[in-house]
């Protein structure tokens, strides 16, 4: 088999518009590191169109390409993964992320303000100081931030592989099954049934923690799909469904945002919101989440074969990126803010600089044998190949 070029894309575009999201987590007034002194709610219906699907949507493509790797034989796959995905999560939580904890704390409301300097506070960052608090608690530290994503692949890879392992044969009739249940139009109901159950019985009960061992109701929305993503990779009539749905799956998407939109900014109920309309925003939020996957998945198909430079340069440079991005989203934004430049300027320039600095670091990375496996690539490029070998890397 060919390359599936479509969810290499797909990963390549989730993941640019995950550093849009960051960069426009500055401005709203949802909590993040930093924020910007013009945080409102302005940007926050625009945060939304993507915010129910864009992660799902990373693992639905990480299962299937998990699936991929699997196909090779599960002897040593534990170990290259694990090279491949904690190697880089250690040192990212070490190196990479303490300048995010540095600005959150040099942004925060402690006591009489911290003025020791970086080097000082990497050091209390190390030995897991837990004296960093303001009116709104304390930092934990270390930390992974927007690492979570490397930690929870890996448990999910863990799972598959474990499934692969121990029954291979119940996987391989699971996949038959599933695939040909889901190739009709299955496709499209039956995840948005699994994902509502999981965001209606949960949702309420369990914060997003993204801290791995107390986050429920997110394990019970990715892994779901993720396992999904691994049982359908070689399922053609699931991909060939999506692609015929996606018309449809488009419009709902679009509708059901629609849908989210009134009901976060223009319904007026604020705190007060009716029990029964809560329950039908969180099942309208799942249909939003897998409508919005399909119809990417369903128009992406089409163009599965569609290979070019720009995508082959693409496809090793995301995870580096997706590594440094946040930390030079934080360590710019907070730089900036003395400027005190109009908000739409500041935040062009913002994206700019993030992908400026991010693939100058890549040109960097990738020449550097040393450097590659901390950033999640193999010590030496690989030499092409005519297999699918889609890897899921984040």
């Amino acid at each position: 088999m060919e390359r599936r070029h479509d969810l290499d894309a797909i990963r390549v575009a989730a993941f640019g518009l995950l550093v849009l999201y960051h960069v426009g987590m500055y401005y709203v007034s949802w909590d993040w590191h930093v924020k910007s002194p013009a945080a409102g709610e302005t940007l926050e219906p625009l945060m939304l169109l993507t915010a129910p699907w864009r992660l799902a949507l990373l693992f639905l493509v990480s299962g299937a390409a998990t699936a991929f790797l699997l196909d090779r034989g599960t002897r040593g796959f534990i170990g290259a993964r694990s090279w491949r995905l904690l190697v880089p999560l250690l040192f990212g939580m070490l190196v990479v992320v303490p300048p995010q904890a540095y600005y959150e704390v040099m942004d925060s409301r402690i006591p009489g303000g911290y003025h020791d300097g970086y080097l000082a506070f990497w050091g209390r960052y190390l030995q897991a100081d837990p004296g960093f608090c303001d009116d709104d608690g304390c930092l934990d530290v270390p930390t992974w931030n927007h690492l979570w994503f490397v930690a929870y692949l890996w448990v999910y890879t863990v799972i598959a592989w474990a499934l692969a392992r121990l029954a291979p044969r119940a996987v391989s009739g699971l996949r038959s099954r599933v695939g040909r249940w889901l190739a009709g139009p299955a496709a499209l109901w039956a995840p948005i049934a699994l994902v509502a159950i999981a965001r209606i019985a949960l949702v309420g009960r369990f914060e997003s923690t993204h801290g791995l061992v107390d986050d429920w109701y997110n394990h019970a929305q990715y892994l779901p799909v993720f396992l999904l993503g691994f049982l359908l990779a070689r399922a053609d009539g699931f991909w060939q469904r999506l692609q015929r749905l996606r018309w449809l799956s488009l419009g709902l998407a679009g509708a059901s945002y629609a849908f989210l939109a009134w009901y976060f900014y223009g319904s007026g109920y604020g705190d007060n919101v009716p029990h029964l309309l809560r329950g039908v925003q969180r099942a309208v939020w799942a249909v939003n989440q897998w409508s919005a996957i399909a119809a990417v998945c369903g128009f992406a198909y089409r163009f599965r074969n569609a290979n070019s430079g720009t995508l082959r340069y693409l496809v090793p440079a995301v995870f580096p990126v997706y590594i440094l991005h946040q930390t030079v989203i934080v360590v710019a934004a907070y730089r900036l803010r003395p400027l005190a430049m109009p908000p739409l300027l500041e935040g062009l320039l913002l994206v700019a600089l993030t992908f400026a600095a991010c693939f100058g670091a890549y040109e960097v990375i990738r020449r550097v044998g040393w450097l590659r496996p901390l950033f999640g690539l193999k010590r030496a490029a690989a030499a092409p190949s005519a297999r699918l070998q889609t890897e899921p890397a984040p």
